[in-house]
């Protein structure tokens, strides 16, 4: 079984340094999905879930805490299972 990690991105500098600091911490079984929220069925899923600014990571269909307020931290991240085998 994967962790499946969501990263909302608008494709610009800032997401594109979380991506590649999500994509260097994750785990053979961390499923890395980056999703252009200039989509409109993407910033659906993301409104569905809460995401109000990007980058946001979403971890097994859950917005990460940190991406509810501050931004993505990598600690947090780690915390919640972003590199950990399921």
């Amino acid at each position: 079984m994967n962790r499946v990690i969501e990263i909302f991105s608008a494709g610009c500098p800032i997401c594109a340094d979380i991506v590649e600091k999500v994509r260097a911490a994750a785990c053979s079984c961390c499923e890395i999905r980056v999703l252009d929220i200039r989509d409109p069925q993407v910033a659906q899923r993301a409104e569905e879930l809460g995401v109000r600014a990007v980058p946001a990571v979403v971890i097994d269909g859950k917005l990460t805490d940190c991406c509810t307020s501050a931004g993505p931290d990598l600690e947090t991240l780690r915390a919640l299972g972003l590199g950990r085998k399921v």
